[in-house]
């Protein structure tokens, strides 16, 4: 099922989720090249909600661009499969090797403003990410390790306490809006 299919298929959870819906197919029916950079104002992005095996935690890294607790993600960049790009980037970003996802569907999907910043000494307009975010999972008990031209540290927090380690109050939002849904997936240790 091509991504197109899923995002029409996606039960949304809220009104932020039915709204954003509405308007990731509506990008997705007024341009071509949405799942790279060279659309510089609005493109694909992958996120991940990577909890523990008992979904009690959640892993953020410190991201070097915002200088605050995020989750992992990052853009498609020509990559159509969004729950692959997840993965990749969960894996790169953490160092951890056995993430896994909860469930194959969409999780989540934000329309994500993105401020304008330097990113490798080049200037990055504002613009926004039509970001599809994964439950994924992995074990506390694996080795991490940071990705320096990303993020300065990585560590697992309990829910709430990850909400509040985040500085940006928007992204606190959608964290809420994450834990929340879990309760429709509880933990099974089945990694």
């Amino acid at each position: 099922m091509n991504i197109r299919q899923q995002l029409e298929q996606f039960k949304p959870y809220n009104a932020q989720e039915e709204k954003d819906q509405e308007m990731i197919l509506r990008y997705m029916d007024n341009f071509n090249n949405l799942f790279t950079r060279e659309n510089e104002f609005a493109h694909f992005t992958a996120s991940a909600w990577l909890i523990n095996e008992e979904h009690t935690k959640v892993l953020m890294a410190y991201h070097n661009i915002y200088n605050s607790w995020s989750w992992v993600g990052g853009h498609a960049d020509g990559e159509t499969d969004l729950l692959e790009v997840a993965l990749k980037e969960a894996r790169e970003e953490t160092g951890l090797t056995k993430v896994k996802p909860v469930l194959e569907e969409i999780y989540s999907i934000e329309i994500l403003g993105v401020p304008a910043h330097e990113k490798k000494g080049k200037h990055v307009a504002t613009h926004v990410h039509l970001n599809v975010t994964y439950l994924l999972q992995a074990s506390e008990n694996e080795l991490l390790h940071i990705k320096p031209d990303e993020n300065s540290a990585i560590g697992w927090f309990e829910l709430n306490k990850a909400v509040e380690a985040s500085t940006e109050p928007e992204m606190q939002v959608v964290y809420r809006k994450l834990n929340d849904k879990l309760v429709l997936y509880p933990g099974e240790n089945k990694l």
